[in-house]
């Protein structure tokens, strides 16, 4: 049934969930076999960023790993099997004002009972020649995720705040060595952090200084970096690069809908219920701390059993 189809009837969707990424795809797992016939919009990619990663390996249940675009499909199918609708679809307005709620996405108005919003967080990009090229092949914007194809080799880290440098301190575990590389003379991140970092004897900074370009045809083989006070361009080697600008979470479309903390991030309880009774979230959207794929699925999960006991209560 499309979008359309949906509006022009006048049906109510029981379970809405916006977001295809692994909090999405469980909460319509675990809503479809609950037989709430979810509806799941999802984005213009299966699996959210999950779906960019070319190798899998912490996921549980997968010895050998598994791509991550082949994990996002086994998901899929698998919360098709119990009866989760797709739709290849953006959101671009909610009115939570009352129930149901309205969720207008490209294809038309949709209205829901419940709704679970797992629209994820999108990696800040430095936006330089050969970065989105090389994602997947030396470039990347987590630590946790990749660290482990670096062993004994030579990375790059891009940035100066706290995740730079927690990212960073991981990847000691497996680098020969790790190029701190930030535009100022003195790092953002906590005092404690900063400590770690600087006696931790793979870890070198680079200061003043900006990536300007990656380059690399098959994989990450260097970088063009340029000093901000001299001007001074050179091409530092590397095997890889970890870029930590920060992340965004995809919630512009929510905004002032329901609560959200100063970074935009989805203010929830344990839960997973938002300031407004029926929508939930789950994922990155409301998860500045631990991104990741288990964790993630996890609170879709929760999302999912939450929005079936709300319904319960609400008959």
């Amino acid at each position: 049934m499309s979008t359309s189809d949906r509006s022009s009837d006048d049906r109510i969707i029981s379970v809405l969930i916006l977001g295809s990424g692994p909090a999405g795809l469980t909460a319509g797992l675990y809503a479809a076999r609950a037989e709430l016939n979810p509806f799941v919009v999802t984005g213009m990619e299966i699996g959210g960023q999950v779906a960019t990663t070319d190798v899998i390996e912490n996921y549980p249940g997968f010895p050998d790993g598994i791509g991550g675009a082949e994990l996002s499909e086994l998901f899929k199918k698998q919360a098709e099997r119990f009866g989760a609708h797709f739709e290849f679809d953006s959101v671009s307005s909610v009115d939570l004002s009352s129930n149901p709620f309205k969720v207008n996405v490209y294809g038309g108005e949709l209205l829901a009972r419940t709704l679970i919003v797992a629209t994820g967080a999108s990696p800040n990009h430095l936006d330089i020649p050969g970065e989105s090229n090389l994602t997947g092949k030396g470039v990347s914007y987590c630590a946790t995720c990749d660290g482990w194809f670096f062993k004994e080799k030579d990375v790059v880290v891009v940035g100066g705040g706290d995740s730079a440098l927690e990212e960073g301190i991981f990847l000691t575990r497996f680098a020969k060595s790790v190029s701190v590389i930030h535009r100022r003379d003195e790092l953002r991140a906590g005092k404690l952090l900063q400590r770690r970092a600087r006696e931790n004897p793979k870890i070198s900074f680079v200061w003043d200084t900006v990536v300007e370009e990656i380059i690399g045809s098959e994989a990450v083989e260097g970088v063009r970096v340029r000093n901000v006070k001299t001007g001074e361009e050179k091409v530092v080697p590397t095997d890889g690069v970890f870029i930590f600008a920060g992340h965004v979470p995809n919630t512009e479309f929510i905004v002032g809908q329901v609560e959200l903390d100063e970074k935009g991030y989805i203010i929830t309880d344990k839960y997973t219920a938002t300031s407004i009774p029926g929508v939930f979230a789950s994922g990155e959207v409301a998860d500045p701390f631990f991104r990741q794929v288990i964790t993630s699925s996890g609170t879709g999960a929760a999302s999912a059993i939450a929005a079936t006991r709300f319904l319960e209560d609400n008959q």
